[in-house]
């Protein structure tokens, strides 16, 4: 019997979706964090439950052949990277495999019986991040901005990430400096005081565009010098974000524009994205072509297919998409990211997109009777999946094809084997490895009607 706070001695051989390493003990299994496959460790059991426990390391007897040192000084304490530890072609082979796992596991599909492809990894595995938010609040009574502890809303300092894109690191130090110089006070959630909360930005090859949301409605003051050390990262949009709520939520509903136009450009294999502080946009740009272009190939659209697809955002894969089929409708809740998606439609020059703001589930509905009909679905949705009832009314379209992307394998398992139910096989799967040093994958499906 394992005993809470009694030491033990063990070989990790698997990891967690959260990159916890997993060693077993007369065969209960106890979740390490910073473990990894091939340790051979030292642990103390810190809480036990019916079917599993926790521990952390005491010390690595003898290290896995995968294990490296951490770039990053604040690895361990932000709550971001949980493999940055672990060779980054281990980190594949985890992930691939994890994948793979879930589709045979959850999704009840048989080994072997579809095509599984080689994961697409990451050229660059640092630095990729061209979107970051920092939450800023006082540690020791001073002011400071980086990333929570993991499991708290306690910050870590970091202003010096090896994931986010240089300028960004560069970006935030020189809104620290403002906020410091001016003596603005950080936001504190348990009295719902001070004014800056966080410190957002994204950039692209050219443009930056910062937004600093604050606890207040009052325009910030003296930013000429924040917005000459600014402009020189790219061209700029400083904008400041108004969330006065007592809330979780990082963004606001209102925006004042300090400086700039009050978004970005972000290029995509040639096609021209605008984007606000609200738009969702995928972080690694890179990784997101290659993303879009395995659903484009899985898609295989032709001239005279109507393409529905749905949770679209701001429209990134359905302008894509637009590109080869003759009809594309665009299907989304976000209001902003409608206004974003029919606004990057013109600035593209395309016509054949059109785009619907509201719930998928009853949108889709409703376009059904109407008479609208796809020969191709494709779905992106948020990590919870789709609604069962969405996939019902996939089945009444009956499209040829549906390519599902997923930021959470789990939850695309389950929806395949709701969809092999249906009357559709999974025929070809593939891991996009999105977000180098964490536990996060991207993947994407393709089912065919039977």
């Amino acid at each position: 019997m394992v005993e809470k706070n009694k030491q033990y001695e063990g070989r990790v051989t698997d990891l967690t979706i959260n990159g916890d390493g997993i060693v077993k003990t007369d065969g209960y299994p106890i979740f390490v964090s910073g473990a990894l496959p091939g340790d051979i460790i030292r642990y103390k059991v810190t809480k036990t439950n019916k079917n599993y426990g926790f521990g952390q390391i005491i010390e690595i007897i003898k290290p896995s052949d995968d294990r490296r040192a951490a770039k990053c000084s604040s690895f361990c304490n932000c709550g971001g990277c949980s493999l940055m530890h672990y060779r980054y072609d281990a980190q594949l082979r985890y992930k691939s495999d994890f994948v793979y796992s879930n589709l045979v596991r959850i999704g009840g599909c048989k080994d072997g019986s579809f095509e599984y492809e080689a994961i697409v990894g990451a050229d660059c595995e640092y630095h990729y991040r061209n979107k970051a938010q920092f939450p800023v609040g006082r540690l020791n009574g001073k002011t400071v901005c980086g990333f929570y502890l993991p499991k708290s809303h306690t910050i870590s300092p970091c202003i010096d990430c090896k994931i986010q894109d240089k300028r960004i690191n560069r970006a935030v130090d020189c809104v620290m400096a403002y906020i410091i110089d001016n003596d603005i006070e950080p936001y504190d959630e348990s009295s719902h005081t001070g004014i800056v909360r966080h410190i957002y930005v994204r950039c692209d090859k050219d443009e930056i565009m910062v937004c600093i949301v604050t606890n207040s409605k009052i325009r910030l003051k003296n930013t000429n010098g924040l917005i000459k050390r600014l402009s020189a990262l790219g061209t700029l949009s400083l904008i400041q974000n108004i969330n006065t709520k007592k809330t979780n939520v990082i963004l606001g509903d209102k925006n004042i524009t300090l400086y700039g136009k009050g978004y970005i450009h972000i290029n995509l294999d040639g096609l021209i994205f605008e984007l606000s502080p609200h738009s969702f946009f995928q972080v690694n740009t890179a990784q997101m072509k290659r993303l879009y272009s395995k659903a484009l190939e899985y898609a295989n659209p032709q001239k005279g297919d109507t393409v529905f697809d749905l949770y679209c955002g701001v429209g990134s894969i359905s302008l894509y998409i637009a590109r080869k089929a003759s009809k594309v409708i665009g299907v989304e809740i976000v209001a902003d990211a409608i206004e974003n998606a029919k606004k990057n439609a013109e600035i593209n020059n395309i016509t054949n997109a059109q785009f619907y703001c509201g719930d998928c589930t009853e949108m889709v509905e409703n376009l059904l009777n109407i008479g609208n009909r796809a020969d191709i679905a494709v779905v992106d949705p948020p990590r919870k999946g789709c609604d069962e009832k969405l996939l019902l009314l996939l089945k009444t379209m009956n499209p040829k094809r549906i390519v599902y992307v997923s930021c959470n394998s789990a939850t695309l398992a389950r929806d395949v084997k709701m969809l092999r139910e249906l009357g559709y096989e999974l025929k070809r799967a593939c891991a996009v490895d999105m977000f180098p040093q964490t536990g996060h994958v991207e993947c994407v499906v393709l089912m065919s009607r039977k």
